[in-house]
């Protein structure tokens, strides 16, 4: 009986977060953008093979980040506080996704923009 549960809370907790990774994704990959385009033409000098690799680390470890969420939101299901949890959870994705944004902007400034260097 405990298997179906936490069967059920971790399906739950998929079908919650993981549509929205893609929203999360899109808004670091245009924060990134913008800032890249803002610094032309300096910044297309910085791209080089290790600035990519070390973007694709970045991205890696943004998607990593994310998957924190899981552990409250399934935490949060097992509780007595089941029902709010699942209205509010949203609060959840909206500040990990403010966080997550505030570090693309700061990565993004010192790698494209000529007055942080």
């Amino acid at each position: 009986m405990e298997t179906i549960q936490w069967r059920e809370f971790l399906s739950n907790a998929i079908r919650y977060w993981e549509p929205r990774r893609i929203v999360y994704n899109l808004v670091l990959a245009v924060i990134v953008v913008v800032h890249f385009v803002h610094g032309l033409p300096f910044s297309k000098s910085t791209l080089q093979f290790n600035s990519l690799l070390f973007l694709f680390a970045l991205a890696v470890l943004a998607n990593v980040a994310y998957c924190a969420a899981y552990i409250p939101d399934v935490f949060a299901q097992m509780s007595g506080l089941r029902d709010s949890w699942l209205r509010f959870r949203w609060v959840l994705f909206v500040i990990g996704l403010a966080f997550a944004a505030i570090l693309a902007h700061f990565f993004a400034l010192s790698m494209f923009d000529r007055g942080a260097q």
